[in-house]
């Protein structure tokens, strides 16, 4: 099954609003922690002290992936507790959003919401305490107005979700050692596509990315977009056939944890 099937399978953001699935999520990471509270029982007992030393960097390993799996969910969910905000924010300034476009976030900040306690109940079910939502400053220290300008309101928002869904994708090695979580992270990055896609033409953009431009965007948000001007993947060249925007828009590049965190820092009072 390729990664493609996957994600069409797993695309459907009704996941976050359907307590039977979002219970059977939890109950697998529920029965990771059983096991992982197990995999902590000392192993220096004389009935098992030949295979102690063998089992101690698999242990070690397994420590790593805990804590990488940990910091991953931590991530995204500093960054949904960002959207999810912003959108709360926006929908409750009045005359900001035209009633028209008033639907398309409120839907999207049902789904913010949505991830933000999905993710909040995925750290504590791995014995992990969720990370306190911090105080944003959306104006970024001044550079930005966006509850009292529209077009600035729309500007951070695609900038936001671009972020999203290149910082989901940096963090999938991280998740990759727990299935049910890789799959919600999957269905919430597929989710992430499809708000940035949709602010995108809204602002009158083309749905996905070019080159390193984020399209209309200001040089503050330039980090969002650096290093998506990359046209080689995998030793291929995509620019070959069609040129270096097509080639460039035909795989979207990941962000790195600690640059997300970057991005994520500037709104951070």
């Amino acid at each position: 099954m390729n990664l493609l099937t996957i994600l069409d399978r797993l695309s459907d953001d009704q996941f976050f609003s359907k307590t039977s699935s979002r219970s059977g999520a939890l109950s697998d990471f529920a029965k990771l922690g059983k096991k992982a509270a197990v995999a902590s029982v000392p192993l220096g007992l004389a009935s098992v002290m030949s295979t102690s030393a063998q089992a101690a960097p698999a242990a070690t390993a397994s420590v790593a992936a805990a804590s990488a799996l940990t910091d991953a969910l931590q991530l995204a969910l500093t960054l949904e507790y960002l959207e999810d905000e912003y959108y709360r924010l926006g929908l409750a300034t009045a005359g900001l959003i035209p009633a028209n476009d008033r639907a398309v976030f409120q839907q999207i900040s049902k789904h913010e919401t949505a991830h933000v306690a999905f993710l909040k109940a995925a750290l504590s079910s791995l014995g992990a305490t969720p990370g306190g939502k911090p105080k944003f400053d959306f104006t970024a220290g001044g550079s930005f107005q966006p509850f009292s300008d529209y077009a600035q309101f729309m500007t951070l928002a695609q900038a936001f979700e671009d972020t999203g869904v290149r910082a989901y994708k940096g963090q999938a090695g991280n998740v990759a050692s727990n299935k049910a979580i890789l799959q919600a992270a999957l269905q919430i990055h597929s989710v992430e596509a499809r708000h940035a896609s949709q602010v995108r033409r809204m602002r009158g953009n083309k749905g996905w990315i070019e080159l390193n431009e984020g399209g209309n965007m200001p040089a503050a948000t330039d980090a969002v977009y650096a290093g998506e001007q990359n046209t080689t993947q995998s030793g291929y060249n995509t620019a070959t056939l069609f040129g270096a925007p097509a080639g460039s828009a035909s795989f979207d590049e990941v962000l790195s944890g600690s640059d997300a965190a970057a991005i994520a820092g500037l709104f951070i009072d």
